[in-house]
């Protein structure tokens, strides 16, 4: 039987918080522990938000020990409102308080805009020099992928049905025809995804709770987020607030503080 994903609802984005924060400074812990950086993953939309909310002014942040990664960015200069780098420049990176310590932040190289195959690989080879720089492995292993749900079930730039879910040799693939747009993009595969060390889902609000649904009580439909449940199984932890999950059947957990 596999491993569900642990699931933790709260009244609201505020009272998520603590909680978020208190996981995510677990698996900085525990990366620090191993190799000294802490290598995290983290899609755009309302998780920039989220994790300004709940990592901001927090002391136990160690942000220059930080390799911040991309799990999908579209193919757009880093200032766009589209781009995922812009918003998590603006939404978190720029409001740390003065004197912070900057993390690395591993953004695509927008040389290259016009090729998405090209722009691919070369995030890709970033990837190679962080994870594999003295050995060859077969997959990246995310200390932490911090990771969105969409109304249609995707994460990062996984689409459900799209031809990329079988995608099994490269670490990051482009995709010309995103139905979300923009429509050139770039995405870590299923098979990176699913390697992580953890993985968090956060989705908030009552527009979430159809997929939600299906993510949770019908998971044989495939959808992206119900195939990352499954293929990284024992590792998913779901944040998620009382409305997204209305009338959504699922084994609710209460969260426990890892008293760091």
């Amino acid at each position: 039987m596999p491993s569900l994903p642990l699931i933790y609802v709260f009244q609201d984005a505020d009272d998520m918080a603590p909680a978020l924060a208190d996981y995510v400074l677990s698996a900085q812990t525990a990366a620090l522990q191993r190799h000294d950086a802490f290598k995290i993953g983290v899609s755009g939309g309302s998780l920039v938000a989220n994790l300004n909310k709940a990592l901001l002014h927090d002391p136990k942040v160690e942000w220059g020990k930080w390799h911040i990664f991309f799990a999908d960015e579209r193919l757009v200069p880093l200032d766009s409102p589209d781009s995922n780098y812009g918003l998590l420049k603006s939404g978190l990176l720029d409001q740390l308080p003065e004197g912070t310590p900057q993390p690395i932040v591993h953004g695509i190289d927008v040389t290259k805009l016009d090729d998405s195959l090209e722009i691919a690989d070369a995030y890709e080879k970033d990837l190679i020099k962080s994870f594999a720089a003295k050995d060859s492995v077969r997959l990246p292993a995310f200390d932490l992928l911090l990771l969105g749900c969409g109304p249609d079930g995707h994460t990062c730039s996984l689409f459900p049905g799209h031809e990329l879910l079988r995608e099994n040799i490269a670490w990051v693939a482009p995709i010309e025809d995103s139905p979300k747009p923009p429509p050139r993009r770039i995405t870590l595969t299923l098979p990176v995804v699913t390697q992580s060390l953890r993985i968090a889902f956060v989705a908030v609000g009552e527009s979430k709770a159809p997929v939600l649904k299906t993510v949770f009580e019908n998971p044989e439909e495939g959808l992206p987020c119900s195939l990352v449940n499954e293929g990284a199984r024992g590792k998913v932890t779901w944040f998620v607030d009382t409305p997204a999950v209305k009338g959504v059947a699922v084994q609710k957990k209460e969260y426990k503080p890892s008293n760091l």
